[in-house]
């Protein structure tokens, strides 16, 4: 069984629902459609009926909640009110929400915001949208409503990468992670620490793999350090030690390039006794820019599946979609999340 085949058997096994907020999207209509006529998970799509039904698909099993007539609605708005009670608006000096029929107006505004509240009332397991929003958009009622797990501090993100039929001749299992290509723009060393030991969660836990984490950059144990980088060597050399304090068990080691992480042959030359290099399995960027660049050099020019980004570090499991996603991405990362709850 492919890694895909199993990551939706997986899903399926495990009967989840998930809120989908974009029922004017018909990529998201369509994918839902396909959820359910695969049993991958029980869907709840966010929108109008009547608009939904035009694209056309079979919505047969599929829970069309329409927010503007939602019997829920008044208890969605309660849950908001009181997760924002006591925040001002920065533009205004004044609460966010006067009271409970502010919050309710607002989230009826915002289907994105009502999926989350949605989720923060246990009516579903895990939520996805920003096929048609800003990564922000979509992560703002996460951070605002479903907030962070206890003892988290960053929320960040990976990519959980499938190698193109053949293999790939360093990767013998054909997957591999990458992180944060989505969320953290300039992360501190204790944020890239955090995030490389998120993603090796993600990597064992859902990517099924035992993680092997290469802490990435442009030189290799030093070998690039130059006071004209900004510092992002030591960056990444002080995350890898941070890293190391927190989870000790980890395998885990940095700062590479990214041939010394995956090659054997080049790692035995730059990085002689580390257990990681050229042996790495899960890739932590040091920078959104690298992260980003890298995973759609490899989707785009290497035929790798990117499934995701697979948000960490949420309460409640809460995932972003590509705006360039299609059906396939769409229902690969509800699989994901249904195996998150």
């Amino acid at each position: 069984m492919d890694f895909v085949k199993e990551l939706r058997a997986k899903a399926k096994a495990a009967g989840k629902t998930i809120v989908l907020c974009e029922g004017e999207d018909k990529r998201v209509v369509e994918a839902a459609s396909v959820i359910v006529k695969e049993g991958i998970a029980k869907i709840i799509l966010l929108g109008n009926k009547a608009e939904i039904e035009k694209f056309g698909f079979d919505m047969s099993g599929v829970n069309i909640v329409d927010p503007t007539t939602d019997a829920n609605a008044d208890k969605y708005a309660e849950i908001l009110y009181k997760a924002r009670e006591g925040k001002l608006n920065k533009k205004t000096g004044l609460p966010e929400y006067a009271d409970v029929a502010a919050a309710k107006a607002a989230a009826l505004k915002d289907y994105t915001m009502y999926g989350a509240l949605i989720l923060k009332a246990g009516d579903a397991d895990g939520f996805v949208s920003g096929a048609c929003h800003s990564t922000a958009n979509t992560l703002r009622p996460g951070l605002q409503v479903i907030k962070t797990a206890p003892g988290i501090k960053t929320v960040s993100s990976c990519f959980i990468m499938v190698a193109p039929e053949g293999g790939n001749k360093y990767l013998s299992d054909g997957i591999a992670v990458f992180g944060d290509c989505a969320i953290n723009i300039n992360p501190t060393e204790e944020q890239l620490a955090d995030i490389a030991i998120a993603s090796a969660g993600t990597a064992k836990a859902i990517a099924g793999i035992e993680p092997r984490v290469a802490m990435l950059s442009f030189s290799t144990k030093g070998s690039g350090a130059d006071p004209k980088d900004g510092d992002t060597v030591g960056k990444v050399s002080r995350a890898t030690i941070i890293a190391h304090e927190k989870a000790p068990e980890l395998a885990l080691d940095g700062e590479f390039q990214f041939d010394a992480a995956i090659a054997p042959e080049v790692g035995e030359l730059k990085a002689p006794g580390s257990a990681v290099a050229g042996h790495a399995n899960t890739f932590i960027f040091p920078n959104i820019n690298a992260g980003n660049i890298g995973y759609k050099i490899a989707a785009r020019m290497g035929g790798w599946k990117a499934i995701g980004p697979v948000c960490q570090g949420f309460a409640k499991p809460l995932n972003d979609l590509s705006r360039g996603c299609n059906v396939e991405e769409i229902v690969d990362t509800v699989a994901v999340t249904a195996l998150q709850a």
